[in-house]
This record gives C-alpha cells, sequence and structure tokens, in this order.
C-alpha cells in the first residue's frame, strides 16, 4: 500500500517571552497574519479559482495575533544569539546574551512542517529599551510592541477572543508556575 502525505520544510525559529521588570508587564508582539484572517472569516472563489474575501465585511483586525518576540533561526548564529538579534528588532530592547534563558525546545505545525522552535525568556528593563522595535520594514515587517499587566497575561491564557499562538499558551504558563510564585515572595 502506498501512502502521500503533504508536508513543507520550514526553518526552525526562536521565540521569546519577554517581561519588564521596571513596570511588571509582559512585552509581546501584535502583527497581521494572512492565514489567520482567511480562516476567520467566510471566503469564497472567484471565476479563476482565487480564494476571495469580501473586506467590506470582515475588518484586517480579525487577522491581528498577539505573539512573543520571535523569528526564524539564523544559519549563521546560535538560537540563543537569534533571539537576542529578535529582541533588539521586534521589541527595541538590548538584552545580553547571558539574561536570555532557555526554557526549551519542542516542534510546531507537527501535521504539516515539523518545524523545531526554541523558547526563552528574558527579563528586561526600560533602561535596555535602545529603540522602537515594530520589526524590519525592509522584510515587510510590520509589528506594534504591545505591553501587558500580570493579570492580564494571565488572563490570555484562556481568553479565546485574542488571536494567540500555543506558545504564548505555553510560555505564560510556564512564567506563572515557574518565576512569578519567586517574585510575588520578594
Amino acid at each position: 500500500m502506498q501512502k502521500t502525505w503533504d508536508a513543507m520544510r520550514v526553518h526552525d525559529s526562536v521565540a521569546i517571552l519577554v517581561f519588564n521588570t521596571s513596570r511588571q508587564v509582559f512585552v509581546f508582539v501584535k502583527q497581521f497574519r494572512p492565514a489567520i484572517y482567511v480562516n476567520s472569516v467566510e471566503t469564497h472563489e472567484d471565476e479563476s479559482g482565487q480564494t476571495r474575501v469580501d473586506t467590506s465585511k470582515y475588518p484586517g483586525s480579525l487577522g491581528l495575533t498577539l505573539e512573543l518576540c520571535a523569528g526564524i533561526l539564523d544559519k549563521d548564529h546560535t538560537p540563543q544569539q537569534t533571539a537576542q538579534m529578535e529582541l533588539m528588532e521586534e521589541c527595541g530592547y538590548k538584552v545580553p546574551l547571558d539574561s536570555i534563558r532557555k526554557i526549551t525546545a519542542f516542534r510546531n505545525g507537527v501535521g504539516t512542517t515539523g518545524s523545531k522552535q526554541t523558547l526563552f525568556y528574558a527579563e528586561v528593563t526600560d533602561a535596555m529599551r535602545v529603540g522602537k522595535g515594530g520589526g524590519l520594514p525592509e522584510e515587510g515587517e510590520l509589528i506594534d510592541v504591545v505591553e501587558t499587566s500580570v493579570d492580564r497575561g494571565r488572563e490570555i491564557i484562556l481568553d479565546e477572543t485574542v488571536n494567540r499562538p500555543v506558545g504564548v499558551l505555553f510560555a505564560l504558563q510556564w512564567f506563572f508556575a515557574t518565576v512569578w510564585p519567586k517574585k510575588t515572595k520578594l
């Protein structure tokens, strides 16, 4: 018996849960994701077979996601170095390598891509913010930096009205199980 599968080879990546200790807030990124948009609205095929969306009925905000700072693994850098570069590009924080802590690595898209993502945690301060972040416009990135209170971070875990990938949920649960109890004892 012969079997056929659909799979894509994609780049491995890094993601970073960022916590600003100066103001006790999480630092996330918000961006438009076409796949989220298309899967959140009604679509139709035109005469050429192209999938179309009536954008007058469905605002682009339906495709906005709340995500961890993240990026494609740079082949010339370690995952930790790539995380450091992404913290600067996306969020505007200059973070020393030894302040970027690995949480774990895992597989994403197990049904289609099987790519590996390495998850990190970084504590930052207002003094470490040396840029505005927002990604690299020359690479087509349009990223908003979003700060979220600890209480709101806890709510996001179960708030289905927020488009967020599973990495956000895992990272927040890890934070509340591992980091937050130590901070609240101080």
